[in-house]
């Protein structure tokens, strides 16, 4: 074969793999029949549309739940559902995940999250809250705390995020590297698995379902784009003067085998938060609230219990 020939032919293969590989978004339209409860759910916030489930008496008190980085709401099924019976427990989707449509502003840094935690408890008319999250959303939960300690009731750190790691310097911003960028083309579910994995001690709860649900709510439109100038505009700053400002009763969970975010960060906050403890859930990865839902609930109900 000539060499115009083979030239042509790894054209074709190239063509090939990127027909194979492109992964274009999903129908905002087929997302919301399959993941949205109810149409209510979607809500404006101020300049945001958000996706929000807000179940439980009413006039109970309230726990607000801030999901991690390329989660959604879903990742509190486990403990929501329980709580609601004695707690007003309101979940969402941060803006450019799961269901909640892209900042308009194209504004995802901590600041501009405390603005919408604060909106959102505004609008709904909620005083006071205990404020869950996880991973970025425990890092968003306790600047909260530490900023609002006349709305945090009490503070739910599940793997929070906030110190320096690699990648994460304080007072520099993340960098987000060309191979990382090509997610907003290409996101295959089996690649999508393999980098869901390691978040998991225990592969068998990995499930097909699972897998799915992530992909398909990372794949709403503008979403993944979003993911990434999230990346883009996290600054860390040293956490320790803000988390010595927190007052607020705060209750650490960590999967003992947390891969992501190990459990030995925890002695950062309980040095840093005056009364926090620790609960750590053996054999567990970075999401004991999906993978040891019902072990993690326990210590957390007592912990919300009025």
């Amino acid at each position: 074969m000539s060499l115009s020939g083979w030239i042509a032919v790894g054209v074709l293969a190239l063509l090939l793999l990127a027909f194979w590989l492109w992964t274009p978004d999903k129908a905002r339209g087929a997302l919301e029949s399959r993941y949205l409860a109810a149409p209510g759910d979607m809500v404006q916030v101020g300049p945001w549309r958000l996706h929000v489930r807000d179940s439980g008496p009413r006039d109970a008190p309230a726990v607000l739940m801030l999901h991690g980085f390329g989660a959604s709401l879903h990742t509190w099924d486990g403990w929501a559902q329980s709580l609601s019976a004695d707690h007003r427990v309101i979940r969402l989707d941060l803006p450019g995940h799961g269901l909640s449509e892209p900042d308009p502003a194209g504004d995802y840094t901590d600041a501009r999250s405390l603005q919408l935690v604060i909106a959102l408890m505004d609008q709904l008319g909620v005083a006071r809250a205990s404020i869950v999250g996880h991973s970025i959303g425990g890092r968003i939960a306790w600047t909260f705390g530490a900023n609002h300690p006349q709305r945090t009731d009490k503070l739910v750190l599940v793997a929070p995020d906030g110190f320096a790691s690699p990648g994460f310097e304080y007072g520099k911003a993340a960098e987000v590297s060309a191979v990382l960028g090509l997610m907003r083309y290409v996101m295959p579910k089996p690649v999508l698995r393999m980098n869901l994995a390691p978040a998991y001690a225990n592969p068998a709860v990995l499930t097909d379902d699972i897998t799915t649900r992530y992909h398909d709510l990372m794949l709403a439109p503008g979403g993944r784009n979003a993911m990434l100038m999230r990346l883009q505009q996290t600054v860390l700053t040293d956490p320790l003067p803000l988390l010595a400002r927190i007052t607020a009763p705060t209750l650490l969970v960590w999967g003992g085998a947390d891969a992501m975010i190990p459990v030995a960060n925890a002695q950062d906050y309980l040095r840093a938060v005056k009364g926090s403890r620790l609960v750590e859930i053996p054999a567990t990865g970075h999401l004991p609230q999906e993978e040891a839902a019902q072990a993690s609930l326990k210590a957390v109900a007592d912990f919300l219990r009025p």
